[in-house]
């Protein structure tokens, strides 16, 4: 019988390695060997901090609503809330998709840099992480050759994306706009990519056009339902790979992009992101905030930056770090566009 045990372990741990071992034999194949190994090793999480440190991000609300009740203590090797992120979001195909293709990649990750600085210095008790959020799958006015009005880029330039992001310790983002498509039918083509511990996932609800019109004529929309598939087919690959959790950013600036938000699921292999992706001056953007993503409370909350549409209209400028710190609650991930 003991025989048997030991044989049993034996295969257990065996399985372990050679699943962490895949993980590392396709990050050497892509050029990523030196990123960190952050499969889970730990087996237990510290709930005293992070439950103060959920307390701090609520920086003050009392309104009741954070923060979250109903959400789960993370696996272990949890980003969130331990630091915060600060990312760069575009396309390296286009200059006005974002900060992310606009300049060349040295050019670029100096500028995130400096922005890390920035917010670590805005806020000294919160580490901040560099980010790359690399939009894979665009939405598209004209219909394409798939006939679901959208782009999926080739995987040897998101490989790209996941080398430079390794040359300054960051993490990677693969946004998804589906068009026509579904969250249901983009995210498996991902899933290769989603087995590697320093890769996670954005969705864009504006360009999820269920009710068939082109790609930026109106603003699209996700359920709870669509959000609840992606965070159960996370938590499957987190599982069965023995990561640490993935972090899940939704961007929202209407009500209607996301629907029934009481439904969501909250898993403690995900960590939900509502981020506000609107534009515009600085009390817009409060409003926005305020209304979309602090009253509909998920789990964590995002802020997005347009270094361009945010100068647009008086008084011309950006939010400060300090201003978006100030929020109730607190942006947890902080994204440059």
């Amino acid at each position: 019988m003991n025989k048997i045990t030991g044989v049993f372990t034996f295969l257990t741990v065996a399985a372990v390695c050679l699943t962490g071992s895949f993980n590392k034999v396709y990050a050497k194949r892509v050029g990523i060997e030196s990123i960190k190994d952050t499969t889970v090793k730990a087996a237990t999480i510290d709930t005293m901090r992070y439950d103060s440190l959920m307390k701090r991000l609520a920086n003050g609300d009392k309104t009741g609503r954070w923060p979250v009740k109903k959400s789960p203590l993370p696996l272990p090797g949890a980003i969130l809330p331990f630091n915060r992120i600060v990312a760069f979001y575009g396309n390296m195909y286009s200059k006005n998709m974002g900060v992310l293709g606009e300049y060349a990649p040295k050019v670029m990750l100096e500028k995130l840099k400096g922005e890390v600085k920035v917010w670590a210095a805005a806020d000294t008790l919160t580490p901040v992480v560099p980010a790359l959020h690399y939009i894979c799958v665009t939405a598209q006015a004209d219909a394409g050759r798939n006939g679901l009005h959208n782009l999926r880029m080739p995987f040897s330039q998101i490989d790209q994306v996941i080398t430079m992001a390794k040359s300054i310790n960051a993490l990677v983002f693969l946004d998804i706009q589906v068009g026509f498509s579904t969250v249901q039918k983009e995210l498996p083509l991902l899933e290769k990519y989603m087995k590697m511990p320093n890769v996670h996932l954005g969705i864009d609800p504006e360009f999820s056009m269920k009710e068939g019109s082109i790609p930026g004529k109106r603003i699209g929309t996700f359920d709870a339902d669509d959000i609840n598939y992606v965070t159960d087919y996370l938590k499957d690959i987190v599982k069965k790979n023995n990561l640490p959790p993935k972090i899940f950013v939704v961007h929202r600036f209407t009500k209607r992009m996301v629907t029934n938000y009481k439904d969501i699921k909250l898993r403690k292999e995900v960590q939900v992101v509502m981020d506000m992706d609107g534009w515009g001056g600085p009390d817009l953007k409060k409003g926005t905030y305020k209304y979309f993503i602090s009253e509909e409370p998920v789990q964590f909350t995002g802020f997005k930056l347009f270094y361009k549409n945010d100068i647009k209209n008086v008084p011309h400028r950006m939010l400060t770090p300090k201003e978006v710190l100030a929020l109730k609650p607190a942006p947890i991930y902080i994204q440059y566009q």
